[in-house]
This record gives C-alpha cells, structure tokens and sequence, in this order.
C-alpha cells in the first residue's frame, strides 16, 4: 500500500513512522518546508519527499492531510482532485464541522487522531504516539463504505481506536473536553499572574497550579485556528462554565459549607466516572449483517454504535453476487456491548447475529 502524508510534523510523522513499520507501507511525504521533508526522511519517517501535492498523491491508495485546520479544506481539496478514484482521504484536524460541510465528495472521510505530546515537530515524532489512542472519524452519509473499512483497518494497524462520529457532536464535545481546558489553562496563569502585585514577589507553584496550566499558551500558530472553527461550541462552554463559577462563587460568599461540599464531591464523582469510560478491557464479540449495497450504509451503522459508545474493534465487507446487497462483519470491544450493538443495528432495520467461538 502507498500512503500519501501532507504535512510532516509531529502528527504526520508519526503516521508516517506507523504506516511504514506497522503496516507495511510505502510513504510518501510532501510539505510546505524543505528542511522538515529532508528531516522525515532522515528519521524513516517518510520513503520518499514528493515535490507536490498532486506527485505525493498520484499512485496513493490512502492520503492523510495534516495541516493547521485553517488550511485543510483548501489541501483536502487538492488532494481529491489529483488522487486516484479508489484512493480515501482524510484529515487529521480537532475540529470537523466545517471541512466536512466543505468537502463534498465520497472518498473523503473527516480524521482525529486524539493524540499528541507538548514536544511539536517531526523530530519528535513516534510509531506508537497512537497506541491506545481515540481516533474519531466524521464520515458523511454518501461517504464510501469499502474506503471507510480501508481506513479504519489502517488506523487500527497504527494501535488506535477508531470511532465514528457526526461532525457537530465531535465539534460539541472536544469543546467541553480538549479546547475549553486551553482557553480555562490560560486564563488561569493570567489571572494568577495578575493576582501579584507592585513588588510582591512571584509566588512559588504547586503540583496543581503546574498540572492545571500545562497546556497554557500552546503553539498560537495552531490554537489560533482551533478557536475560530470551533468558536461557537467553545463560547458556549465557557458561558457554561462562567455560570458554574458564579454558583461557587454565590457558595463561597454565602460561607455555604453544604454547597461547597456538594459541589466538590460531584466534582470527584464526575471525574472518575469520565476517566473509567475511557478504560480498556473486556472481549471481542464478532457480529454479521446483511446490508442494502447502497452509499451510506456503513457510515450510517459505524455513526450510531459511535453515538452510543460503541468500540468497533474491526470491521470486513464482502459484497454478495449481484452486488445488490452484502454482509458486514464488525468485532465489537468491550463486555456487554456486543447484545447493545446488536438492538442497535436491528433498530437501523438491520438484523445481526453473534457469531459463535
């Protein structure tokens, strides 16, 4: 298998690096900066530096676009237009809603790999930076179903855990669990910084002041842009959160030692029950169904299993004879979800079976 990389920082290095040792590919790098290439290339990152985009993409089978999210509608497009027909793409943006409203075409599937290190760059870029990662995948409804289990079988050759989901609700809930903690993180250190005054010496830091800020004023030149295209579920978030600290705020001015204590033990309460979701363990159910032979079929199966929850481990298609209908094979992780997929795809109107050790 070729694979195409545009952009080879941190993230496309390390997909370069996992393609090449975990799934036996051929890369091909292509970027805006000659010396990052020559470093990729030097790291075993990438085969072969392409002087294009459309030469980075001509023979590829897969294509993954890694870019500021500012920037990667405009390189997805050009991708599309110069890859081959049997050839998905996809992207490796935070924020989905609007390159998936902008790209309309079937081989394009919208890319998150939830992971990442506070080192940037290709130099620091690892095979395993994916190991055990969420890999959330925005496909829209006509978008390819045999491309869909091309590139999910990729990911899960890389060590992540892909998942499907709809744009909007991954725009919603990275809002509330990966940007906002930026915007909060920043706001903490400002007003730390501010709560010092004339020649008062700086206070020396904590562990909590140092666990709460790490990701304080990370690369602008990325953040930037994160901001903007999520800028609606992000204000809503912090509307949120002003309204929750004026409660405390209410709490503390009122010496209201029952709220106080309320409010911290849900606070614990909440975070380990969100920390335990996230967890691995448990089986691996196989699951088959028989499916219409028409667009949409899988990104529809894949989107609600991914709305509920559900880890698709792996999936296989094989189309039937007249090409009219066909059969998916998914494998379900996790004790106890597989019976939940099951009622799940019956009620998509498909009835799956388990299928037996």
């Amino acid at each position: 298998m070729r694979i195409a990389v545009l952009g080879v920082g941190l993230i496309g290095g390390s997909i370069g690096l996992a393609a090449r040792e975990r799934a036996g590919a051929e890369v091909v790098g292509w970027g805006p900066r000659a010396q990052t290439l020559e470093t990729a290339l030097e790291l075993g990152a990438v085969d072969r530096a392409a002087g294009s985009i459309e030469e980075a993409v001509a023979e590829a089978q897969a294509v993954f676009a890694c870019a500021p999210v500012e920037l990667l509608t405009d390189l997805v497009t050009r991708a599309l237009a110069a890859a081959p027909s049997d050839c998905v793409v996809t992207d490796a943006g935070s924020t989905k809603r609007d390159i998936v409203e902008a790209v309309s075409d079937e081989r394009f599937i919208g890319g998150h790999p939830v992971a990442g290190a506070e080192t940037a760059g290709v130099a620091n870029a690892r095979a395993d930076l994916f190991d055990g990662a969420a890999w959330y995948l925005t496909p829209r409804p006509d978008s390819s179903g045999i491309l869909f289990e091309r590139l999910h079988r990729l990911i899960v050759s890389f060590g992540a855990r892909p998942s499907a989901i709809d744009a909007a609700t991954h725009d919603r809930m990275l809002a509330a669990v990966s940007h906002l903690p930026h915007v909060l993180a920043n706001a903490l250190v400002s007003q730390a910084a501010s709560a010092v005054s004339g020649d008062e010496p700086l206070p020396r830091t904590g562990p909590s002041f140092r666990d709460m800020t790490r990701v304080a004023g990370a690369n602008s030149d990325i953040w930037t842009g994160i901001y903007l295209t999520n800028r609606d579920a992000i204000a809503q978030q912090v509307d949120a959160v002003v309204e929750r600290l004026r409660a405390v705020s209410d709490a503390l001015k009122d010496a209201d030692a029952d709220a106080l204590r309320e409010w911290n033990d849900l606070a614990r309460d909440d975070r380990r029950r969100m920390l335990e979701a996230g967890l691995e363990g448990g089986s691996v159910t196989e699951l088959r169904l028989s499916v219409p032979n028409r667009p949409g079929i899988v990104a529809q199966v894949a989107l609600a299993l991914g709305k509920a929850g559900v880890n698709i481990a792996d999936m296989a298609l094989a189309p039937a004879a007249d090409m009219r209908s066909g059969s998916m094979t998914l494998w379900i992780a996790g004790d106890g979800d597989a019976e939940r997929a099951r009622e799940l795809i019956a009620g998509l109107g498909f009835p799956a079976a388990v299928v037996e050790a």
